[in-house]
């Protein structure tokens, strides 16, 4: 079996308060492979965010061992962080996170300047990226300009356009109504079938459900893992949504 993409072993994310100790994560093992849609769901403090901290490599673990792609995260300098963030990880955030100066095709282009490549390839990579988010007549615009589903796609193209190895969507539907949010999730699930790695982060059963597989934490534990039909709470949700859409 091929190594994993993220690698999570007994990994303990302590915080200490006064006297008091909280476990934001607490021994939480797993791993995801090439190729897969996975939701970390739970509540507000449930440890959801550390987890995405931690593979994004914006935060370390207390203990425990995290690998991306086979290397251990905590032996990197912050120089290697920085570079490892830039090229093997894409980040979708739920305020889009654009520069209200930039038009989109340089806000596109970010992470590709930040790589050193040429502007030519900056620029032909940024507008392919637009392109396979139906943005690229948009280039010129600047977010302001733009709906909000249309600047979360925006983040989607800058997110695509550094060819990661994972994508990270945290909340990525958080700011936006219902049914533009069905269709960034349509659009994650298409891209995940076009072979990219896709981890979501997120508090909505119903957004979750989008995902193959699903991991819930609660309490800095996991109390689920497994297909995203299989976990009960995603499973009432989604049916007493489709019986609220039968009653219209």
């Amino acid at each position: 079996m091929e190594q994993p993409l993220v690698e999570f072993s007994d990994i303990y994310k302590i915080y200490t308060m006064g006297d008091t100790e909280i476990r934001a994560l607490d021994g939480v093992s797993f791993s995801v492979h090439k190729g897969e849609f996975l939701a970390i769901i739970g509540q507000s403090g449930s440890g959801k965010s550390t987890c995405m901290n931690i593979i994004g490599c914006l935060d370390v673990p207390t203990s425990g061992t995290y690998l991306l792609n086979g290397t251990d995260v905590s032996t990197l300098s912050d120089n290697q962080l920085a570079e490892i963030r830039n090229e093997m990880l894409g980040f979708i955030f739920q305020q889009y996170n654009l520069l209200p100066k930039l038009n989109v095709l340089d806000n596109v282009k970010l992470p590709l300047m930040y790589r050193g490549l040429k502007d030519s390839e900056q620029t032909a990579r940024a507008m392919e990226a637009l392109d396979r988010v139906g943005l690229r007549d948009k280039c010129r615009h600047k977010p302001s300009q733009l709906s909000g589903g249309q600047q979360q796609r925006v983040s989607i193209a800058r997110a695509l356009a550094g060819s990661p190895s994972v994508i990270l969507a945290d909340e990525p539907t958080g700011a936006l109504d219902s049914k533009t949010s069905r269709e960034v999730m349509d659009f994650l699930a298409e891209l995940n079938q076009n072979g990219n790695t896709i981890i979501l982060i997120t508090h909505d059963n119903s957004i979750a459900a989008t995902a193959k597989r699903v991991i819930r934490v609660h309490d800095g534990k996991i109390i689920y893992d497994g297909p995203a039909d299989g976990d009960d709470i995603i499973r009432s949700t989604v049916l007493s949504q489709k019986e609220k859409e039968a009653a219209i």
